[in-house]
């Protein structure tokens, strides 16, 4: 059953489970990512019969498989598909960045180049956790910011194929290729590339403790997202709010799995004491149960704060993934947040709006990095590039700037190289 408590008797550290994984998978990881950039492809054909059971012909999944896959997934679903897309578009194209050019006295020109990355590559989990959302989530902000090439990484189910729902998304989306190899060897092919895997620049996409220890691993070689831990949700709400909506909303997150992390902050003792009653009714009611009672039931916290605006500050030192203003007037709170991953305001918002259609990033902060990161967006496949021009005159009147500058840090080089073109014309 979940606890109630008043803020106070739970450190702030304590309210989300955010725990190291209890295994340490480093040296698996390092051993993995070492063979496959040793035997390439052959390593991955290994992997992926030892890890997926599963041998394989081919890494690389046919037009015409996705077509198969399109073909056997339900029209309706194809249609929701499609309505998320147009959402997510719609959404990300207002965070395209626009290079910039500066002029100056003496002409003067110095500028900022906004660039896609070449390659990017997006890793998509299989199995139980196999989520199209993803999918689009993650492929529509890079096509949008003009990446050269999106590839998809994704772990074969039975008989080699890929999940259908997931094909249908990635032909949605866009992806130009898609390969059947998942875990930790699928990271290390992204990012040194093999005969049939080309290397990318940037790696996106969950995944379980091999792929987040491999992300981590791989980074310098490549760039990555974020490392997400387990799904968390914080809901404020106040007293007039049903508990029957909270516990659900709660639910939507503890599901996910064991680790996840479900807390509501609220004014209402009543109000608690009613949706942890409520939790208790609707956990044996979902198909995942065993998950969502033992998220529920470790992780779990319910809150009790003196006041709404109490329970926002109590938001912002949690710095939570998701988080729920669950009162009459959201935005009178909204300027007041300052650390959470998305925001979903009012009594009309559930969480789930935000994983499947709304159009706002899905993919985002955990374990209380949102103080300090971002959701995926555009810019997570773009860099910048400074330029800068000088005239003969530009520099002749800043050369001795830079020169005392130079002296100061003690690079006497640096100095000489902002002199030597005004020497060298005496």
């Amino acid at each position: 059953m979940i606890r109630i408590a008043a803020f106070g008797e739970v450190a702030p550290e304590e309210i989300f489970a955010r725990a190291n994984p209890e295994t340490d998978v480093s040296a698996a990881v390092s051993e993995i990512i070492a063979a496959v950039r040793r035997d390439g492809d052959r390593a991955l054909f290994a992997y992926t019969e030892r890890f997926d059971k599963v041998t394989l012909d081919a890494l690389t999944v046919t037009p015409e498989e996705i077509a198969d896959a399109r073909a056997s997934v339900e029209p309706e679903f194809l249609r929701v598909l499609e309505r998320a897309a147009a959402n997510i578009r719609r959404f990300h194209e207002r965070q395209v960045r626009n290079s910039f050019v500066l002029t100056g006295p003496d002409g003067v020109v110095m500028g900022q180049r906004v660039i896609p990355v070449d390659r990017a590559g997006l890793y998509v989990p299989g199995g139980t956790a196999a989520y199209p959302s993803t999918v689009l989530m993650d492929a529509i902000p890079a096509k949008i910011a003009g990446v050269g090439e999106v590839v998809m990484v994704t772990p074969p189910g039975r008989g080699g194929r890929v999940n259908p729902a997931i094909l249908a998304a990635a032909s949605v989306a866009g992806i130009d290729r898609i390969f059947k190899v998942g875990g930790a060897q699928a990271i290390a092919a992204l990012a040194y590339g093999t005969e049939t895997v080309p290397k990318v620049d940037k790696i996106v996409g969950p995944g379980n403790a091999f792929v987040a220890e491999a992300k981590k691993q791989v980074f310098g070689a490549v760039s990555i997202d974020m490392i997400a831990g387990p799904s968390e949700i914080l809901i404020v709400a106040d007293g007039k709010s049903d508990p029957r909506i909270l516990a659900a909303d709660m639910l939507s997150q503890a599901e996910h799995d064991r680790m996840a992390s479900a807390v509501l902050v609220t004014d209402s003792m009543p109000l608690a004491e009613a949706v942890r009653d409520e939790l208790e009714v609707r956990i044996p009611q979902l198909d995942r149960a065993p998950i969502a009672r033992a998220s529920i039931d470790n992780n779990g916290k319910i809150i009790v704060a003196d006041d709404l605006l109490s329970a926002v500050d109590i938001a912002n030192e949690i710095a939570p993934e998701h988080l729920e203003l669950m009162v009459d007037n959201p935005f009178d709170l909204l300027d007041r947040v300052r650390h959470a991953g998305s925001v979903f305001l009012g009594r009309s918002c559930p969480e789930a709006l935000g994983d499947y259609l709304a159009g706002p990033n899905h993919t985002l902060p955990t374990g209380g990095t949102a103080r300090f990161s971002s959701p995926l967006s555009v810019d997570d496949f773009v860099k910048k590039m400074q330029f800068t021009y000088f005239t003969e005159d530009a520099l002749a009147d800043a050369a001795g700037d830079v020169a005392l500058f130079a002296r100061k840090e003690g690079l006497t080089g640096h100095a000489k190289s902002a002199l030597i073109r005004g020497e060298v014309k005496q």
